[in-house]
């Protein structure tokens, strides 16, 4: 039991930046920026500097805090003749999925944004010292590991789209391949970059040398970005969304984002169910989750703008909406977007959850950089009603949800995922695994899961087959089952504390680990800026 914290990532070089953090005497805020920065060089699929995200924290006692940094739409358009944006096909082996990629996919980035904005108001190290483990591992390389070489060989398209990019990422060991597991990976002109915004501030990346070489790039290549895009975004602090699920307070993302508020109206619709008379697994477990995810998936497309298809968070917030489906529910028998998240907690009581996002990239690098820019606007889950309609100058909207549950018995829990349409279903099912089933953390996070959406059932592998089951498959003639886990299912990062000191766990899904403090004299040797 280690009383000075614990993180938890999906990449082992991401929650040990975070520990490393911590062990030299930062907080929890610190450390999940120390991780944000790190996981940009170790997770170069799944998040960017390029990118956006959003960030939950608490500090001691104060109230719970949101921090909204995701990407915000252009303020002009161009002729689609005009810009580039293409499709690509990305490859999971049984299946495969198109995407849109290019510079006409662009949305304005607010990572960096975000984490000098957090670090202002949170932190408590230079932030030279909070990019050390992210300018070592781009510098120095860091090696490829499985679950980073698959999400390559799935993505290839887009980072083998450019010439920039096809050498950047190629594989030292296998000619003409892009990295594979094992492989060490190098970014030393993304450690430039990382040690010049220590040294000169989040100006450089908004309103300096950075962004005229976006600008100047999208005017020439076919982009939509200008420098006013990069120069007025700002993060945006929110009031967190705030909602009691059987005596536990949970807090997570409140809207204009969907991903916390459609976490919230499943739990308020599982809440009108007694699942006490269902062990997990049954048939009376999966029927009743099965249902409260399709009514929330309706309730999805009802509160979508008949517009640009943008999920109106704000209208799932009407009483007579909730009200009518949990009318519908008294019937009820009772028989790779490219995601990845950061949980940390300190010995302080402080807590911090980071969910983060590059889309799948747009295949472009920023010249000399080593940054690829996001391809959110060519994301067809941001797009539902078709490219091109998003409105001018606004926030997209999201599923990503950090999220922080005070129990009802005592001690917390700060958990998040990453997995596009399935990361509120990912961390509906790890709360209804702890809150109603009483389940340890590991084994939550672990339990094998379902997802609904669009009238189809996925089911992952783990479930114990039996006629029951067979039945309840039955009743859903449109359903998948998957013959192994899946990152498809998101991967849930959770740490807590409660009485026996501070734990956490790593969604194996998603390549997660755990780190924690090891306490000790501190050591700092980065810039004092």
């Amino acid at each position: 039991m280690n009383p000075g914290g614990v993180a938890a990532a999906g990449h082992p070089a991401t929650a040990e930046a975070a520990a490393s953090i911590l062990d030299a005497g930062g907080n929890a805020f610190d450390a999940v920026i120390a991780g944000q920065f790190a996981a940009c060089v170790a997770e170069p699929v799944l998040c960017s500097l390029g990118g956006g995200g959003f960030l939950l924290t608490r500090q001691g006692r104060d109230p719970v805090q949101a921090l909204d940094f995701f990407v915000q739409t252009p303020r002009h358009k161009r002729p689609v003749d005009a810009i580039e944006f293409l499709p690509i096909l990305a490859d999971f082996g049984d299946a495969q999925q198109e995407f849109h990629i290019g510079l006409g996919s662009v949305a304005t980035p607010g990572m960096v944004r975000g984490l000098f904005a957090a670090h202002r108001s949170l932190g408590s190290l230079p932030m030279g010292v909070l990019v050390e483990p992210a300018v070592r591992l781009a510098r120095h390389g860091v090696r490829v590991n499985a679950l980073q070489a698959h999400a390559f060989r799935i993505v290839e398209a887009i980072y083998a789209h450019s010439e920039d990019s096809r050498a950047l990422f190629a594989s030292p060991t296998r000619p003409g391949s892009l990295v594979v597991e094992g492989d060490l990976l190098r970014q030393t002109a993304l450690a430039d970059v990382l040690e010049r915004l220590a040294r000169e501030g989040e100006r450089w990346f908004y309103e300096g040398e950075f962004a005229h070489l976006v600008a100047d790039l999208c005017r020439r290549d076919g982009g939509l970005l200008r420098l006013g895009d990069l120069r007025d975004y700002r993060a945006e602090p929110r009031e967190p969304l705030a909602l009691d699920y059987r005596g536990h307070r949970i807090w997570t993302n409140p809207p204009p984002s969907s991903g916390g508020i459609l976490l919230g109206f499943a739990l308020k619709l599982l809440e009108a169910m007694d699942l006490s008379d269902g062990s997990f697994g049954s048939t009376r477990h999966l029927e009743r989750l099965a249902r409260v995810m399709a009514l929330t998936d309706r309730a999805r497309l009802e509160a979508m703008s008949d517009d640009d298809g943008a999920v109106d968070a704000w209208a799932l917030l009407d009483p007579g909406l909730l009200d009518r489906y949990l009318r519908e529910l008294q019937g009820l028998s009772p028989a790779l977007r490219g995601t990845t998240h950061i949980s940390v907690m300190d010995g302080k009581g402080n807590v911090a959850s980071l969910t983060a996002s590059n889309g799948e990239g747009c295949g472009r690098l920023i010249p000399d950089t080593g940054i690829m820019l996001n391809n959110m606007l060519g994301e067809a889950d941001l797009n539902p009603r078709g490219f091109f309609r998003w409105r001018e100058d606004e926030r997209l909207t999201s599923m990503m949800a950090p999220t922080l549950v005070a129990c009802a018995g005592g001690g917390e829990v700060v958990l998040g995922s990453g997995g596009s349409n399935r990361i509120r279903t990912a961390i509906l099912q790890v709360l209804v695994n702890l809150l109603d089933f009483g389940m340890p953390l590991e084994q939550a996070v672990d339990a094998p899961r379902i997802h609904f959406e669009d009238r189809l059932l996925s089911v992952e592998a783990g479930f114990g087959f039996d006629t029951e089951f067979a039945a309840f498959l039955g009743r859903h003639s449109e359903h998948r089952l998957w013959g192994d886990r899946s990152l498809f299912f998101g991967g849930v990062h959770a740490v807590a504390h409660g009485p026996e000191g501070f734990f956490g766990t790593g969604d194996a899904r998603r390549g997660g680990v755990v780190q924690r403090a090891r306490g000790g004299a501190p050591k700092l040797t980065g810039e004092n800026t």
